[in-house]
């Protein structure tokens, strides 16, 4: 699955990580939906943190689409509430 940082640029992320990318999807989606501060930073930075260890870059000239959008470090939880959908930004 072909994942997009914001600002960074795509990963290649195997299927097998998804079920651990979902539960931190569940923890950043849930202080979204709180407000809450204080866990929505541990919450994106974990996520993207374990994105970028399991994901490997995609070459400058891959042009396949991302099937998967993840916000940049610095996103504020407004940004994030535009990128959730109804499974948050990880489906499955």
């Amino acid at each position: 699955m072909i994942v997009r940082i914001l600002g960074e640029g795509q990963l290649e992320v195997p299927e097998s990580a998804v079920g651990e990318l979902n539960v931190l999807d569940a923890a950043l989606e849930a202080a979204v939906n709180g407000n809450d501060e204080a866990a929505f930073r541990p919450a994106l930075a974990a996520l993207l943190a374990r994105v970028r260890q399991v994901g490997s870059p995609t070459d400058a000239d891959d042009l396949r689409p991302s099937e998967l959008i993840i916000p940049q470090p610095d996103a504020t939880i407004a940004e994030v509430r535009k990128l959730l959908t109804d499974e948050g930004l990880i489906p499955g």
